[in-house]
């Protein structure tokens, strides 16, 4: 019975599904990339004390923004192609200059002030364009239904 109804999930829905998993991923490891770069100078010599020394690591986390520039562009250039509304875009532009600018020109190395600002306010514009996108798909998929009712004398 659970086979039946899965074969009749058109091939569109599939996609749909996974794009809407895909930037709730981005949203999430977004955040938490956020989180970890504005942390990361305070809790510098904690994590090899943790066992999580590897968070610390320059490959590491140039790995986790290329991941993390891949899964945006991807969902939400997808989602922009459902809903034509390029609001999650223009948050993802500039959260990905700074992701990049943050990781890769302005190292922890060289000011690692600069640098946990830069990438965790792009981590923080790359999880907004996430969350835009996903609400921008809902808004789509519902109609009309799900938006707020607006009074014609508040205008």
């Amino acid at each position: 019975m659970m086979l039946s109804s899965l074969r009749r999930v058109p091939v569109a829905g599939h996609r749909g599904a996974y794009a809407h998993v895909a930037d709730r991923v981005g949203a999430t490891a977004s955040f938490l990339c956020a989180v970890h770069c504005a942390a990361l100078p305070f809790v510098l010599a904690l994590l090899p004390a943790l066992g999580l020394g590897f968070l610390a690591d320059h490959g590491f986390e140039r790995g986790f923004i290329a991941f993390a520039s891949l899964l945006a562009l991807t969902t939400l250039i997808y989602g922009y192609r459902r809903h034509r509304v390029r609001r999650a875009l223009l948050l993802m532009a500039p959260g990905l200059v700074l992701l990049w600018a943050g990781g890769f020109v302005f190292d922890a190395d060289v000011s690692l002030g600069l640098h946990a600002t830069l990438v965790a306010m792009g981590g923080c514009c790359v999880a907004l364009a996430h969350l835009t996108n996903l609400r921008l798909i809902h808004r789509l998929e519902h109609g009309h239904c799900c938006e707020p009712t607006r009074d014609p004398a508040i205008v």
